[in-house]
């Protein structure tokens, strides 16, 4: 066989197994991949290579090697979710930079992290004080997760004592200009409905770069130059809700941020009076 043509064969070779081999491992991030896993990668790498253009030796030798290097990787896996000595020593543990707002010397330098660095990787996460931190970890794979002080995280309707409802992620029912019929009957919906969409918009199937429904049974369109959204209620009443519940959020956090019992007192009242007026619309 002929150099050229026993390099090629040997290299599909190699592709075809390190993709089943890497399907066995499991998929991870490259930035999620233990010490271990980044060393078996780039062993794997090299055998690969050895099996492609090595010309002097048996092929098989290196897929034997490959077989062992797998085997070993599966069999760490399964042995670190079983002990967590084990997992801690492979894997490693996480280091704490911040603990109640105080910045971790020790640790910083244990990391051989920079203070610059560190700055970094707090402007990655969106925080531009150091202050504002309340923790601060740096994980196995590198990555630094931030916990925020109480009064520098973001409300939520938790904070405010809001109830909401659930709510479902967008269901994709058209791609690339096709309809995805499974999908849209797993949404509960049929074709004459998806037509009526349409037709109400305007707008042909063909000519749909992405179509989503979202929980509330409402079509969003990209064509890949344009957004077509559903239009928003026109009816007065609709609105004046809208604006009434606004205010509602409003009041009830003002309710939560008053220092004293009588402006708690006053605004309670108010959402009382308010929530009243909602439920006669």
């Amino acid at each position: 066989m002929q150099d050229w043509l026993e390099i090629t064969l040997r290299t599909l070779s190699s592709v075809v197994i390190l993709f089943v081999m890497t399907k066995l491992l499991g998929k991870r991030q490259i930035s999620q991949l233990s010490l271990f896993e980044y060393i078996t990668g780039i062993t794997m790498g090299n055998i690969a290579s050895y099996i492609s253009l090595d010309l002097d030796n048996e092929w098989y030798l290196g897929i034997l090697a490959l077989l062992v290097w797998v085997i070993v990787s599966v069999g760490f896996e399964f042995a670190t979710m079983k002990s967590k000595t084990l997992r801690n020593f492979i894997d490693g543990q996480g280091t704490v930079l911040i603990r109640r707002g105080k910045l971790l010397r020790k640790n910083l330098q244990k990391e051989r992290m920079t203070l610059d660095e560190f700055l970094e990787q707090l402007r990655k996460k969106d925080v531009y004080r150091m202050a504002d931190v309340e923790f601060a970890i740096m994980e196995q794979s590198g990555e630094i997760n931030v916990l925020l002080k109480k009064e520098q995280q973001p409300l939520t309707a938790d904070i405010i004592g809001l109830q909401v409802e659930p709510e479902a992620e967008a269901t994709t029912i058209i791609m690339d200009g096709k309809v995805l019929k499974e999908t849209l009957r797993e949404s509960g919906l049929d074709d004459n409905w998806l037509n009526k969409k349409l037709r109400d918009q305007r707008i042909e199937v063909k000519d749909i770069f992405l179509g989503q429904v979202d929980d509330q049974g409402e079509l969003m369109i990209q064509t890949g130059t344009k957004s077509i959204e559903p239009a928003k209620p026109t009816n007065p009443k609709s609105q004046l809700l809208t604006i009434m519940k606004q205010f509602e959020v409003q009041l009830q956090l003002q309710e939560q941020l008053s220092l004293n019992e009588k402006d708690k007192s006053d605004y309670q009242s108010a959402v009382n009076k308010l929530q009243a007026l909602i439920d006669k619309k």
